[in-house]
């Protein structure tokens, strides 16, 4: 899809791209607070595993349903309308968690959600073509690395300071039958931070309305690069259609690795639960970093993802099989330095961050190659891959919930995910036709 500005480029995009820094930090913060919020909830309104995934199914599956309709939107009003417009939704998704809050009734909390959801759609369709225009094409990966970085880096803060302003007065209640009043008190907690964070995400929103920052024109007919027969050209490509039904997985096992944690905390008493997804993000950064500096110069694309991909599976074994009194890895790596002594099963989960960080911008190339003119229905497609945040959790929660396997043998599911993903950086990226 070619682009232009309708107004003169600036010799400078600093201002521009300091917003757009921004706003993905925002993505980042208000999508990886769902680690946090997940095993909170569960304490509160006392949900099972299966309950507390519907969650981030109610956050995630937000994409499968808005993401068309969010490019229909911005084609109507423009990309940096779209921005504002997008926050302004995600500001009502920050106030509804009030009267949920208040009330206490589980179906509000998933409305706030797949409203959260529907919000970030809207914004990161129209944010992301702004990383690749506002510079260099040449520089544009870089550009996307670091705002991915930004995007990652912001769920390290997300989970800490949800614990600073919400979690660290009930820290002695956990594993303990909340009464009422206890119940009530910490569903309270839930009010002041969220109407904070309704307030300057809709401060945020009117800034972006009136910053410089310049308009996108879209020159191509966007009806028919969404046409039915270019989505049928385009999966006629088993590289791309297979590419989709990897970062499907793969977002399925980045949710599950970032956003359950908490809740496996919780089970096993933790009383720092809440911060838990910062582990991840933090291994999920260092993973970028690592990507950063060795693709291509010393490993190649498909090396890099047949390495996370087992890597996942090693990790997702010593998950399933490791001992939940042992702490052999903390007392390694954190003990020695200050750090907390958590069992090695969860900081496993933790590792799967670095196992999941060179999936998404390994599969991109990967799938896109050789696709021509049909690159933009293409990168649509893989956009729909992100509903399997909807989908993982999902199912790691129906097999959590079965008592003979509780929520450590839930993360078997992750297993044929990351197999999936093997099979695609081994085989599936080299395939040209379905024979």
């Amino acid at each position: 899809m070619e682009m232009t500005f309708n107004s003169e480029r600036k010799q400078t995009s600093i201002i521009p791209m300091t917003i757009v820094a921004v706003l993905f930090f925002v993505l980042g913060f208000a999508t990886w607070l769902n680690g946090s919020l997940m095993p909170y909830l569960k304490q509160i309104l006392q949900l099972t595993p299966f309950q507390a995934s519907l969650i981030l199914f109610s956050f995630y599956i937000a994409v499968t349903f808005t993401a068309l309709p969010s490019a229909w939107v911005i084609r109507k009003v423009g990309y940096k309308n779209g921005m504002a417009l997008g926050m302004g939704v995600m500001m009502i998704a920050g106030l509804l968690f009030i009267p949920a809050a208040k009330t206490q009734i589980f179906a509000l909390f998933l409305c706030a959600q797949l409203v959260m959801g529907a919000g970030q759609t809207l914004l990161q369709t129209a944010v992301n073509p702004y990383v690749v225009r506002l510079g260099p094409e040449e520089s544009a990966a870089a550009r996307v690395s670091v705002m991915g970085i930004l995007n990652k880096g912001a769920g390290v803060i997300a989970p800490l300071v949800f614990s600073a302003l919400i979690l660290d007065s009930f820290k002695d209640r956990v594993g303990l039958e909340l009464t009422q009043r206890h119940i009530d008190e910490m569903a309270n907690g839930l009010v002041i931070p969220y109407l904070g964070m309704a307030i300057f995400i809709g401060a945020l929103a009117w800034v972006v309305k009136k910053s410089p920052l310049p308009e996108l024109l879209n020159e191509d007919n966007d009806a028919e690069i969404n046409s039915v027969g270019q989505i049928k050209e385009a999966l006629s490509h088993p590289s791309l259609a297979l590419g989709v039904a990897a970062l499907f997985f793969y977002v399925a096992v980045e949710v599950i690795a970032g956003d359950t944690i908490g809740t496996y905390a919780l089970s096993l008493g933790i009383a720092s639960y809440g911060v838990m997804t910062s582990y991840t993000m933090i291994c999920m950064v260092l993973g970028y970093t690592l990507g950063i500096l060795t693709i291509p110069r010393f490993i190649s694309q498909p090396t890099a993802l047949m390495i996370s991909a087992i890597l996942g599976v090693l990790l997702t074994l010593g998950i399933i099989f490791g001992d939940n009194e042992s702490y052999v890895v903390a007392n390694t790596l954190l003990v020695p330095f200050g750090g907390a002594q958590l069992p090695d099963t969860l900081l496993m989960i933790a590792f799967l961050g670095l196992a999941n960080a060179i999936v998404w911008p390994a599969v991109w190339p990967l799938a896109l190659s050789g696709m021509g003119r049909l690159t933009c229905t293409g990168s649509a497609l893989l956009i729909m891959g992100i509903a399997g945040g909807a989908f993982g959790p999902l199912f790691w929660g129906l097999t959590s919930s079965i008592s003979s396997i509780g929520q450590q043998g839930g993360y078997m599911v992750m297993l044929p995910c990351y197999l999936f993903i093997l099979f695609y950086a081994v085989k599936g990226h080299k395939m040209k036709s379905w024979q």
